[in-house]
């Protein structure tokens, strides 16, 4: 029989999976790291948000604002902000598409999941 969860199992849980990514076009590895539920459901409204200021641009960087919410640093820490989306976005596409596609795998997003955010 297995363990009937409480709510401190449940949020005490470490349940944000890690996994290090080989991008030989940088040079090294990255560590990824999924989402939370909140950061997760912030993306997909970004995304969907057809009154954002700047709908265009962030349909552009779909790849490079999905990466820069995953990649993390030794401790976990998100390295990139809002503003270095740009600048990311502006790295290599295969390179962007590697770790995205990694990303994708861990946060369970599944392709009809992505092609509504694109498409939208």
């Amino acid at each position: 029989m297995t363990k009937l969860l409480n709510k401190d199992d449940i949020l005490n849980a470490p349940d944000l999976p890690m996994e290090e990514v080989e991008v030989p076009q940088w040079g090294g590895t990255v560590l990824i790291r999924g989402m939370t539920g909140a950061q997760r459901d912030a993306f997909e409204a970004l995304m969907l948000d057809d009154k954002a200021d700047n709908v265009q641009n962030l349909r552009q960087n779909f790849r490079a604002r999905m990466v820069s919410m995953a990649i993390v640093d030794a401790e976990g820490n998100i390295m990139f902000t809002p503003e270095d989306i740009d600048a990311l976005g502006n790295k290599s596409a295969q390179a962007l598409d590697l770790v995205f596609e990694k990303i994708q795998k861990l946060n369970a997003f599944k392709k009809e999941d992505v092609d509504e955010l694109v498409k939208n």
